[in-house]
């Protein structure tokens, strides 16, 4: 790429057009500098050798390339026959590289969510997903319910859209409408006679992010202990009434079979639990107590605690062992093993510091969740 300097605009005169004698005076023309971009190397080829060297830098993992190619064919090449594969493949490139404005300026041009068939439909998804992105969702979701509705497409990519809308209405905050949206697709799938239709990926998907949705609902809830024993123990059970009504969906999205989505829910799981041990561990004394109840409430509140830290060990080690068997390797995984670190290092903590005291019942709590 080549920047060349030319003075095209911001014309601009100085000086006055006559001398006191009345003859002409000289004057000076002057213009503000602009960058003008041209791919000179590019320049001296036609669109089939574009379009050549586009697939082969695609077909080589050079997207940067395959962007440049592509683009070349599609802007100085409106007639040629390659234009709209390139076009959709510039998408692509511009995609991998994670440049969403320019993957959607590609994609839109050649989308059309409505009645569009091929690439049409094809780059009508694309567009939904680089909006997604972009963090446009409502313009996202817009798009993926007209696809949704489509009653011409296959049940498998009414589906895919379905699950989609939902997650971008996760994203911007509409959490009621997402799970009406995810518990759709999810009733269309299970009434399909040949499950074989629809990629077990958007299945589990959806029953991850019904998961998310009451993970949110989880964390909105606050434990105050300016509210009393009694109202933080209200607290305390209705926060973990939320982590298993999460961890039963996360559970069926394990049971999907998805390997990606099988692992991203066991860690959504045990990073659950070790939240609320955070929260219990973290939370102020209720202010009725004298120092010798606070005392019994901390020791019991231990026992409770250890509880979670077991829990989230297992399930941790559990995700673990299902992410070796089918060789996944995510950021989930990643992350599993470092949180699977943290939460031993805790419990052996805990272990260490641990000291005998009277046993009574904490007041009116019974927020240990337990595993189905």
């Amino acid at each position: 790429m080549l920047g060349l300097g030319l003075g095209l605009t911001g014309c601009r005169t100085t000086g006055a057009a006559t001398k006191p004698d009345g003859t002409p005076n000289k004057q000076v023309v002057a213009f503000d500098p602009v960058t003008v971009t041209a791919d000179l190397e590019l320049d001296r080829l036609n669109d089939e050798e574009l379009f050549a060297g586009g697939t082969s830098a695609f077909a080589a993992n050079d997207f940067k390339q395959a962007a440049r190619y592509f683009g070349r064919l599609v802007d100085f090449h409106p007639n040629s026959p390659h234009r709209r594969q390139a076009l959709y493949n510039a998408g692509l490139a511009h995609q991998r590289l994670k440049e969403w404005d320019d993957a959607y300026g590609r994609f839109s041009e050649l989308a059309e969510p409505a009645k569009g068939q091929g690439d049409a439909l094809d780059a009508s998804f694309r567009v939904a997903e680089t909006l997604y992105h972009l963090e446009r969702y409502d313009e996202a979701t817009a798009m993926l319910a007209t696809l949704a509705a489509r009653e011409d497409l296959s049940a498998g990519r009414r589906i895919e859209a379905q699950v989609q809308q939902g997650i971008c209405q996760v994203e911007s905050g509409h959490t009621d409408d997402a799970e009406a949206t995810l518990r759709k697709a999810l009733t269309a799938y299970d009434a399909l006679p040949d499950k074989a239709e629809v990629e077990d990926y958007f299945p589990a998907q959806a029953h991850f992010f019904v998961g998310e949705i009451y993970r949110l609902h989880y964390e909105a809830v606050k434990l105050e202990a300016s509210r009393g024993s009694d109202g933080l123990a209200q607290d305390l059970n209705y926060k973990a009434e939320l982590l298993l009504s999460a961890q039963g969906h996360y559970l069926r999205s394990i049971r999907v079979g998805n390997g990606y989505w099988a692992t991203a829910a066991g860690a959504q799981i045990g990073a659950l639990y070790e939240n609320l041990y955070e929260h219990m561990v973290n939370s102020p004394t209720p202010p009725e107590l004298n120092a010798e109840e606070a005392g019994v409430y901390r020791q019991e509140l231990r026992k409770k605690i250890r509880v979670l830290l077991t829990k989230s060990i297992n399930i941790y080690e559990r995700t673990l062992e299902a992410a070796e068997r089918i060789g996944s390797q995510n950021a989930f995984v990643d992350r599993t093993r470092e949180s699977l670190e943290k939460v031993k290092s805790l419990l052996l903590a805990d272990a260490d510091s641990e000291t005998e005291g009277p046993s009574v019942t904490m007041p009116a709590s019974n927020a240990g969740p337990h595993q189905p």
